[in-house]
């Protein structure tokens, strides 16, 4: 009858305690406490109003001593039911706060704002050398190798002033071994300061990350640029030793073949002879010119062009980039044209540079312009310099291969059977040129109507002359030749083309 009795309280207590608490099943030192609690109550439920009945009548005895029971049975569940509560939150916030420790990856350390180690965890933890776990009680720098110690304390003192977090990359002394054999392992600590209310240092978060494969990854990337590097500085060494070696006999042929054009030694006895030293004289300046120019670009690509900077009249440059070239637009029958705001300033430059830049851009020009057509080589006032301008009405170039144009010995047409003849360095040398003097360069084109190629170069400091009313006018690009205003611009070209035109608007 007993053991009923309290398999019927157990389970009555079971159920009260499950809707109370958030668990499916009570535990059995809940089961226990309130049986406990139950059997206390039903013996005071006897004894008090017994004890009670002695002072005074029954009547008043035993509902007096029912309630005191009832209300002690209360307070006494309640107070257990709060306690019980309060501590599985707490046990709860506790355990949470673990686990978020020990899930944190890589190795986590917590330290005083000295710097000593109070505790250690992290989900990396096992996988770290034995020296970095279980190092509470020691200071921060001393798991860090002994040249490195001086950034760890730098890191420490600058949470102290203030900083949220401070990041080192260390090295940890872990043995060699046969399957790693470094005797050093690389790691990142990572340091986070956790302050109170009025922002006083309590405690420094650190976490410890093995940095081991970046450090590969990243000494790998500098191994391959140092052999980039290596590749590039050999081919620019070879260019210029081949160009070098090129020029002697060049310029020997160059010589001998203006004695025999020049017939100085004895007359040519036939025409043909006199066309193939003509031919000879042609292919060799030809390729003096290309020799040259790999030349430029090695020394360019080396760092070893040296700029010769002095103030001249930019317009002078056009001009005799006009004188030039104007005998090959003619045989050509395209026509050149230049135009010079008038009050330019002079450029502070590379003179010969400046020269070879227009050059380029206009041997370009005038090579893909088919006959008839216009090359038009303008100087303006920029903001910042001289604006030089070279437009073509040309065969253009492709919206996809714009890219291509400027990259060394990268040609639009890069076919066997090519139209056009040509290195591909010549607009590679431009940028170079360009980029040398701080220089912008542009290039806009449209296949079919023509190519127009923008270059701004800096005043170097020198100050712009004011420029005439009819100099401010604006100027059409590319160039209408039917009619040039005659205060703003000046244009010579020997061979007037009135009804020629350029086809970008």
């Amino acid at each position: 009858m007993g053991s009923r009795a309290i398999q019927v309280l157990d389970h009555l207590g079971g159920r009260w305690l499950q809707q109370l608490g958030d668990r499916e099943v009570a535990h059995a030192t809940d089961r226990t406490a309130l049986r406990l609690l139950m059997l206390g109550a039903l013996t005071a439920l006897v004894l008090v109003p017994s004890v009670l009945s002695m002072i005074a009548s029954p009547a008043i005895a035993l509902p007096l001593g029912v309630s005191l029971v009832l209300v002690c049975l209360l307070s006494v569940s309640a107070a257990a039911v709060t306690l019980s509560r309060t501590g599985r939150t707490d046990t709860v916030e506790c355990n949470s706060a673990d686990l978020a420790f020990d899930a944190c990856p890589g190795l986590v350390l917590l330290c005083d704002p000295q710097g000593m180690i109070q505790r250690t965890g992290g989900r990396e933890r096992d996988l770290l050398p034995s020296s970095l776990r279980d190092r509470e009680g020691l200071a921060l720098a001393e798991i860090a190798h002994v040249s490195d110690r001086i950034a760890v304390l730098q890191a420490l003192d600058a949470l102290r002033q203030g900083a949220a977090s401070a990041s080192v990359d260390l090295r940890i002394e872990q043995g060699f071994t046969v399957q790693g054999g470094r005797q050093f392992l690389g790691v990142r600590v990572e340091l986070s300061a956790v302050a109170d209310q009025s922002g006083e240092l309590r405690q420094v978060f650190v976490q410890i990350r093995d940095i081991t494969q970046e450090q590969c990854l990243r000494d790998e990337v500098e191994a391959c640029a140092a052999e980039v590097r290596a590749a590039n500085e050999a081919k620019s060494r070879f260019l210029a030793a081949v160009s070098h070696e090129l020029r002697t006999p060049l310029n020997a042929i160059l010589g001998f073949s203006d004695v025999l054009a020049g017939e100085y030694f004895g007359r040519l006895e036939s025409e043909r002879q006199k066309e193939y030293v003509g031919l000879i004289r042609q292919s060799g300046a030809h390729l003096l010119s290309v020799v040259n120019t790999m030349l430029d670009m090695s020394r360019l690509e080396a760092g070893r062009y040296a700029l010769v900077t002095e103030p001249f009249r930019i317009g002078d440059a056009v001009e005799a980039c006009r004188a030039m070239l104007d005998l090959q637009a003619r045989n050509k029958g395209v026509t050149l044209t230049t135009r010079v705001t008038r009050g330019l300033a002079d450029l502070n430059a590379d003179r010969r540079a400046v020269q070879q830049i227009l050059i380029n851009l206009a041997c370009n020009a005038i090579k893909f312009t088919p006959a008839g057509g216009v090359v038009t080589i303008d100087a303006v006032a920029a903001e910042s310099g001289v604006t030089l301008i070279v437009s073509d009405t040309g065969i253009g170039i492709a919206a996809d291969k714009l890219s291509l144009v400027g990259q060394p010995f990268m040609q639009v047409d890069d076919a066997y059977n090519r139209a056009y003849e040509g290195t591909g360095l010549g607009l590679a040398l431009v940028k170079g040129l360009v980029a040398l003097h701080g220089g912008q360069f542009q290039i806009e084109s449209r296949l079919g109507e023509g190519t127009v190629v923008t270059v701004t170069l800096p005043a170097a400091g020198q100050e712009a002359e004011a420029l005439t009313p009819d100099a401010s006018e604006p100027l059409e690009f590319p160039p209408r030749l039917a009619h040039l205003a005659m205060g703003s611009v000046t244009s010579r070209q020997g061979l007037a083309h009135d009804g020629a035109k350029a086809k970008i608007a």
